[in-house]
């Protein structure tokens, strides 16, 4: 073979060569098993009976139709973030709830929407003061988990409210 025809086959040896290997894992990847499936449990989802109350992480209230934190619940969210900075060893959960009112025939679809405005809204407020994010999860039940179910506005601003659960990590 002339010199011209061993360069060639040179150059192209050295240019397929990580081509060639590059399929090799591939085709290894192709053939092997599938990884065993995951446990049947919904993606995302906690398992909010592993959680539970406790006394000092108290319960923040929302006026009608709102997600913002009252001034007279600061108080209550820097002491909760304060436990929650003094017990890294805990996640928690923050349910957003509602009163059963509402102006739409969607109702139920704008107080699961409020609910979780609310659970952002606490979990916004421990975050800035220092919580990590990873260790808190929300959730919302809109309006139904009531804690109160009289027809009266005393009752209802009992269900306007973000729950504070935990359990260990």
């Amino acid at each position: 073979m002339n010199r011209w025809a061993l360069r060639v086959i040179a150059i192209a040896a050295l240019a397929s060569g990580p081509i060639l290997a590059g399929c090799r894992p591939a085709l290894a990847q192709a053939t092997a098993p599938a990884p065993a499936p995951a446990p049947e449990q919904p993606i995302g989802l906690p398992r909010v009976r592993d959680y539970e109350p406790v006394p000092a992480l108290r319960d923040v209230y929302f006026d009608f139709g709102k997600a913002v934190i009252r001034p007279g619940d600061v108080k209550i969210l820097n002491a909760n973030a304060e436990w929650l900075r003094a017990n890294p060893g805990h996640l928690v959960l923050i349910e957003g709830h509602c009163d059963n009112r509402g102006a739409t025939n969607r109702k139920n679809e704008f107080n699961m929407d409020l609910g979780e405005r609310r659970a952002q809204a606490a979990m916004n407020h421990l975050v800035a003061r220092g919580v990590h994010p990873s260790r808190i999860t929300i959730l919302s039940y809109g309006e139904e988990r009531p804690r109160c179910s009289e027809e009266s506005e005393r009752c209802w601003r009992q269900n306007r409210r973000s729950r504070f659960l935990v359990k260990p990590r």
